[in-house]
């Protein structure tokens, strides 16, 4: 390197500065560089630490790739309906499930409650009415139906329904069977039924005045209307001493159901009753002050 320092002295004390141009000296001192640097190397002592040789694996590997994370692919689901409000009476909802309960419940009713075929939206007025007059109930505290009360009352009801008669209601397993099939247990069928003997006793400690039943028109309606059932499905009736009883109740409710329409329809005037269905709320079915 000192070398080649003296002989670019050299050449320029006897040659002159035009003969030794910018660019070619930037090109002898780029060319000698690598020497010079190994030379400060060589003289100066290292600071830094010796580069270590890359083994025989870091070698052969292939350059490292950084990859970015995927999250996994959830498959598509499709929303399940879990159920749906049908009606709103008075900020209470009643739902599918609902008109479905009514709806297997209606089997098991006395004469003249279930007969036809069923019918949805006479399902879900029966519902819209039975809450109305709970509501009433609530405020006005009445007697209290017991359980011995009710299960008594059901155990009369299994000779008053005449498509039980294949099963032999009359026997614990036999009626329980009967009730699976409507999807009831015992225990869920007398909860519905105490319900319902406290909204009939409610209806007729306020309706009953002056509504009575005559033994003619308890016979006339066993004659006209139960005999034909019991034929039609080849079943022996029960004698009418029996299931008199049930058949003053029917006909007490035939009787007062005018009253209680009326007084529904009063109800519903000074409430609020919203009846939904899968294109929404229908003006016909918003209270008056909505509707206009």
């Amino acid at each position: 390197m000192m070398r080649l320092l003296r002989q670019l002295e050299d050449a320029w004390s006897s040659r002159g500065s035009a003969w030794l141009r910018p660019s070619l000296l930037l090109g002898a001192v780029l060319a000698c560089a690598p020497a010079a640097g190994r030379a400060l190397a060589q003289s100066a002592p290292s600071r830094l630490p010796p580069a270590s040789k890359p083994s025989v694996a870091q070698s052969q590997s292939p350059p490292t790739q950084i990859l970015l994370p995927r999250l996994p692919q959830m498959p598509p689901v499709e929303g399940v309906e879990v159920d749906r409000v049908v009606a709103i009476v008075n900020g209470d909802l009643i739902l599918d499930s609902d008109v479905d309960l009514e709806r297997r419940f209606a089997a098991l009713l006395p004469y003249g409650e279930a007969s036809g075929p069923y019918n949805r939206d006479a399902a879900i007025e029966r519902l819209i009415n039975r809450d109305l007059i709970l509501q009433q109930m609530r405020l006005q505290q009445g007697d209290e139906i017991t359980r011995k009360a009710a299960a008594e009352d059901l155990a009369d009801l299994r000779n008053s329904i005449p498509v039980c008669k294949k099963y032999r209601c009359e026997t614990k397993d036999g009626w329980e069977r009967f009730l699976a099939t409507e999807g009831f247990t015992p225990e869920s069928l007398l909860r519905l039924w105490r319900r319902r003997m406290e909204v009939l006793a409610f209806i007729e400690l306020r309706f009953r005045t002056g509504v009575t039943i005559s033994p003619a028109q308890i016979a006339q309606y066993y004659r006209r209307t139960l005999l034909p059932q019991y034929a039609a499905l080849r079943v022996t009736p029960p004698p009418l001493n029996q299931i008199s009883s049930r058949i003053q109740q029917v006909l007490l409710e035939q009787q007062i159901s005018g009253l209680l329409d009326d007084w529904l329809k009063s109800l519903r005037a000074q409430g609020n009753v919203v009846v939904l269905d899968h294109r929404g709320p229908s003006p016909a079915n918003l209270p008056a002050e909505e509707a206009r």
